[in-house]
């Protein structure tokens, strides 16, 4: 039988034993490596940086060096610094998984900050307006494309707002047509795409090439994907053989509340996409030739049980 101390000799090991399991768990952290508050002021800059580097025309990329090299003499540091603190945080995902956790809050905040800056310069609305079939398209009603590298491609991104509703259809509309008739060519044509990404973590995507002048038009619609989470759009007009000018015009996105009520029938997760054109292409098949012998037909709801006679072989 233990006695009294021999029970509390065993408390005194296995707390002992606690303690340098918890030691041994902690992760060391070398005081070369950036402590996470200033890992996450870093990044914060480091990644602001680098998108308005992605604005910068080609001829000047070599500018986006010195965006980021303003962020490290910002917090008093050196790449090297940097790198060495990132191979670091890569060993560890956890500590660097929680960093980019608070890093994006405050990139999506300031983004939303921006976006309201940019509707208050541009008089437009914070939300969408209310109603079942309404046009949300709020950029320019036209655009020319000369199909240059930085003059070939029209987006758009759209936030949903409280006037967006589960199962919304969005249509999107534009006229193309090129200056003096002069065409397009066959191999380098239009692509026109809309994307709806949803609160599931889906997306859908819907595209079209632009083979002649026209009337366009992109809808997505999906039942059961839960509420919409942007509305997202591209024109993309490549570089042409001979130089031409594409107009696109007569620009819409109308959003369409669902009237009806889901069926039991389409519980499950169901979308679907069109797309239309002057000229949609319609897709030949040439006849199966008739067989010589008799077939039998079956019922495709419910199996047919075939008599010796009907399984003789032809």
């Amino acid at each position: 039988m233990i006695g009294k101390g021999g029970w509390r000799q065993i408390c005194l090991g296995s707390a002992a034993l606690l303690v340098l399991t918890l030691s041994a768990c902690k992760v060391e952290r070398p005081d070369t490596v950036l402590s996470d508050g200033q890992m996450e002021d870093i990044l914060y800059d480091y990644h602001i940086a680098r998108a308005m580097g992605e604005e910068i025309p080609h001829n000047d990329s070599y500018k986006r060096v010195l965006y980021v090299d303003a962020v490290f003499r910002k917090h008093g540091i050196t790449e090297a610094q940097f790198d060495t603190s990132m191979v670091w945080f890569s060993r560890n995902p956890t500590v660097i998984a929680e960093i980019y956790e608070r890093v994006n809050k405050r990139l999506k905040t300031q983004r939303d900050r921006y976006n309201n800056l940019i509707a208050i310069r541009d008089n437009r609305p914070k939300i969408s307006p209310e109603g079942d079939s309404v046009n949300v398209w709020l950029e320019l009603p036209h655009y020319q494309l000369t199909g240059t590298p930085f003059d070939n491609k029209l987006t758009f991104a759209l936030t949903a707002d409280t006037n967006y509703y589960d199962r919304d259809t969005l249509r999107w509309k534009a006229r193309f047509h090129y200056l003096a008739d002069a065409g397009t060519d066959t191999v380098s044509v239009p692509v026109m795409a809309l994307q709806v990404e949803y609160e599931k973590d889906t997306t859908l995507s819907t595209l079209r090439h632009v083979k002649q002048p026209g009337m366009y038009e992109l809808s997505l619609w999906a039942d059961t994907f839960g509420a919409i989470k942007q509305v997202r759009g591209f024109i993309y007009y490549p570089t042409q053989l001979s130089p031409r000018t594409l107009t696109v015009d007569r620009l819409s996105l109308m959003r369409f509340h669902a009237t009806d009520s889901l069926p039991a029938s389409m519980r499950g997760d169901s979308a679907r996409t069109e797309a239309s054109s002057p000229a949609p292409e319609v897709e030949t098949r040439t006849p199966a030739p008739q067989l010589k012998h008799d077939t039998v037909k079956l019922n495709a709801r419910r199996p047919v049980k075939l008599s010796k006679r009907q399984m003789q072989p032809l």
